[in-house]
């Protein structure tokens, strides 16, 4: 069993970008984390290091919430962990501020960069490993970007971002058939395919998204 990271690797794991896992440290700790497979260094100029899919893992083994069976053997948790996530639907509260617009347009730009630089080809029209591994939040990423709302906790308005059974799709609700129409036109548009189906025991209708491969 490989040992646990050290307390300044954790502060350079927990540190890093949210969605590109871009990571800054000394050149001495990151290739400390590059020995441990838990991050790489980018072939391409300026040679940054990223948490590979084993370093995402540790973050977010990290960023669980505290055992409430051994309360005293764990960390209090901060009031603000400063991460970035997008709306899935059902919040209670709603950022509608600046504030908010430029953080989802900042996370959405970093994301378009972890495309380009994880493909051979440089292409941002597809959706990466990134998202692959976190369907949910990178649909709903894509959505709020291009403004849609989020539904509210009582659902009736807004769209909301499900996980599925299936593997590599999320469902997408929205509150009408033309709310849902301009859902899929965003993430067609974003890099998924999208086909709409009907929910057998409330006759909804909802979107099957999947990250398009080519």
């Amino acid at each position: 069993m490989s040992r646990p990271p050290t307390v300044a690797q954790r502060r350079m794991i927990e540190g890093a970008d949210p969605v590109t896992g871009r990571l800054t440290g000394t050149p001495a700790q990151l290739a400390a984390l590059v020995g441990r497979g838990l991050a790489f260094r980018h072939p391409r100029p300026p040679h940054d290091h990223f948490l590979t899919p084993a370093g995402h893992r540790t973050r977010e083994s990290l960023a669980r919430p505290p055992d409430p069976i051994a309360p005293a053997r764990q960390p209090a948790p901060a009031a603000d962990s400063g991460v970035f996530s997008a709306r899935i639907g059902g919040e209670e509260t709603a950022d509608a501020s600046p504030r908010r617009a430029r953080e989802v347009h900042s996370a959405w730009q970093g994301l378009l960069e972890l495309r380009r630089m994880t493909r051979r080809d440089g292409a941002t029209d597809r959706p990466c490993d990134w998202e692959r591994a976190h369907l949910v939040q990178a649909a709903a990423l894509a959505l709020e970007t291009a403004g849609h709302r989020p539904a509210g906790p009582d659902a009736t308005d807004g769209y909301r971002v499900r996980a599925t059974p299936q593997p590599e799709a999320v469902a997408v609700h929205a509150s009408d058939a033309a709310a849902l129409r301009a859902c899929a036109v965003t993430l067609e548009a974003a890099g998924w395919q999208t086909g709409e189906h009907t929910d057998p025991r409330t006759r909804a209708r909802y979107l099957l998204a999947s990250p398009r491969r080519a």
